[in-house]
């Protein structure tokens, strides 16, 4: 027996909190029955789960690294016809999603399954999995404006910091700078710099855990290695193992809610 929200998961519908959510609407049935209660059990041998009518059956997991270009949206369906991270993998049959988010006009690795566990793992707070970006602002940020950084600043939706920040390159009037983050907020790295006075004018993920964009061109894909997948596991069981304060688990709640587009 697990829990609905799990079955659900890993059977392709999405993240354990989107999982949650169908639950809650009332867009899921056990045997026949709609159900809102999030914490019932299921036993998918020998109970029957259907979400809007329509059954779901366990697929095989897939596991895809994509170089999202700028101009594309991290979204299984936009109204406006704009195109969508998923457009760059039609060969892919099965439902996919997108394992946390960049903007619009943000690009770089983008990791998408139909594993919900998983995903939920590497994009919940909790869990801390660190993300690298290569991000080119106006103008040469200073020691103080790299330590304002790391320290953390006030935004409108709490504090936030980079866990490392490194100046990588001067390019004529900007800079590259290397930003880890082990959390990620909507647009954080862009407001940060923004209340620092330093636009960012460029902004690339390289890494999410042990898998990097390396030699992946814009807009192409590549089906996650073996390899790959064993170490993002590992990286997410390492931090899921990790004990959380009694006094932080609020917190991390409230900031689960929040972590919905990174960078």
């Amino acid at each position: 027996m697990d829990r609905l929200n799990k079955v659900l998961a890993h059977a392709g519908v999405g993240s354990r909190r989107h999982c949650d959510d169908l639950i809650a609407a009332g867009r899921v049935a056990i045997d026949g029955q709609i159900t809102r209660e999030l914490g019932v059990k299921v036993d998918p041998k020998t109970q029957t789960v259907h979400v809007d009518g329509q059954p779901v059956q366990e697929e095989r997991f897939v596991y895809w690294v994509v170089h999202k270009p700028r101009g594309y949206l991290c979204t299984n369906h936009d109204p406006s016809k704009r195109p969508l991270a998923l457009d760059l993998i039609p060969h892919v049959r099965q439902r996919v999603y997108t394992v946390g988010r960049l903007d619009e006009d943000s690009e770089g690795l983008l990791l998408l399954t139909n594993d919900g566990d998983l995903a939920h793992k590497l994009m919940h707070p909790r869990f801390g999995v660190e993300k690298t970006y290569h991000v080119l602002v106006a103008g040469k940020p200073s020691h103080e404006d790299i330590g304002k950084l790391l320290e953390g600043v006030w935004l409108s939706d709490g504090h936030v910091k980079a866990k490392r920040v490194k100046r990588l390159r001067v390019y004529g009037e900007s800079t590259w700078l290397e930003i880890v983050l082990n959390e990620g907020k909507n647009r954080e790295i862009r407001r940060m710099l923004a209340k620092l006075e330093h636009k960012v004018l460029r902004l690339i993920r390289q890494s999410m855990g042990p898998v990097h964009l390396g030699r992946l061109r814009s807009g192409k894909s590549r089906p996650l290695t073996g390899k790959d997948l064993e170490f993002l596991r590992r990286v997410a069981e390492l931090h899921s193992e990790q004990p959380v304060h009694r006094s932080s688990r609020a917190v991390a709640r409230k900031k689960a809610v929040t972590a919905k587009t990174d960078a």
